[in-house]
């Protein structure tokens, strides 16, 4: 592998996983923070092109700081689940310049859909203004879940009904997918809390997922979202969910916290540290599965709650790396 622009500092910046450590011979590729759903899917993009861990040195972050070090070149691919257009990705072209967005092969999306829940998606040209053409890749949903532990049926109608009955409070522009058309994507193989699906059938929607047993939810005002890093899609969105949520339950008060997303938010709400957390629904199958991360337990206290927005990855460059394609880094 040639015409790579690695410059890495060791020691400086991001958490570094050190191998090769100042060598330009491989790239810096940002997978995403420790038990974060971008790790995952990472992986099954590197195996879908059949790329060795030996190909390239890792920064474990979140895609803020990911975007932080391509635009200062100590990272060459960062790989991020977000909303579309992603308002750092335009940032970063309006710093840089030069940012190309990377296209997935026809044979990596189908393996990636005959092994994971991701489908493939295009992102249509002109989605930003520095792309002139479509780039495949693939996308996942962006749900709410809750800890059936803390969350009572009453309140889980509310938080169904407020996110999509003062969507139109929420500034963010992901928020133009909490619709009822769309509110249950994202919940195949999901149990429902029963408050939710209750508002739901009242809208005229046919829920046919399973109701989640409540576990007796003890009374409480103060309620933890967990959502993801502050550079990416749901920190902010999270925030004006909260705000929503608060502006209209008196007594309750919702808190957002920055969290490494999807997995780490599962978890948090299996070990009763968060009541509702943000996730993409493909780990959070996994959670009530009992499968991929979650094989050494399933987690049997998380309830679906809502379809916030399609989550779309996004594999990120710049010109000056010269990489077109994630095959440059298999061969």
């Amino acid at each position: 592998m040639e015409n790579f622009t690695s410059k890495l500092l060791c020691g400086v910046g991001a958490t570094l996983l050190l191998t090769g450590c100042g060598s330009d011979s491989k790239p810096n590729i940002a997978i995403g923070p420790p038990a974060s759903t971008t790790q995952s899917v990472s992986q099954l993009l590197f195996d879908a092109y059949g790329i060795s861990s030996d190909r390239y040195n890792t920064y474990q972050e979140g895609f803020g700081a990911a975007l932080d070090g391509v635009q200062d070149g100590n990272i060459d691919i960062s790989i991020g689940i977000l909303g579309l257009p992603s308002g750092s990705i335009e940032n970063l072209q309006a710093s840089s310049g030069d940012v190309r967005l990377i296209s997935l092969s026809d044979s990596a999306i189908e393996y990636i859909e005959e092994n994971s829940a991701y489908q493939r998606f295009t992102i249509p040209a002109n989605s930003y203004a520095f792309q002139s053409e479509d780039v495949d890749t693939i996308t996942a949903y962006a749900v709410l879940v809750g800890n059936t532990n803390t969350i009572s049926e009453e309140l889980g109608y509310e938080l169904a009904r407020l996110m999509h009955e003062h969507a139109e409070e929420n500034t963010h522009s992901q928020s133009a997918f909490i619709t009822l058309e769309n509110a249950l994507n994202g919940s195949e193989g999901l149990p429902i809390h029963p408050g939710a699906k209750r508002y739901y059938e009242e809208q005229g929607l046919t829920v046919n997922n399973p109701a989640a047993e409540l576990n007796g939810t003890e009374e409480k005002e103060q309620f933890i979202l967990g959502t993801g890093s502050q550079g990416g899609t749901y920190y902010p969105l999270g925030g004006e969910m909260a705000t929503i949520w608060n502006r209209y339950l008196e007594g309750y008060n919702f808190t957002n916290i920055e969290t490494g997303a999807s997995i780490e938010n599962l978890v948090s709400i299996r070990d009763n540290n968060m009541d509702l957390g943000m996730t993409v629904h493909a780990p959070a199958q996994d959670a009530i599965a009992g499968s991929g991360e979650f094989e050494n337990g399933a987690i049997n206290n998380v309830a679906f709650i809502g379809h916030i927005y399609p989550e779309v990855i996004q594999i990120v460059t710049r010109e000056r790396s010269n990489i077109k394609s994630l095959s440059d880094l298999a061969n």
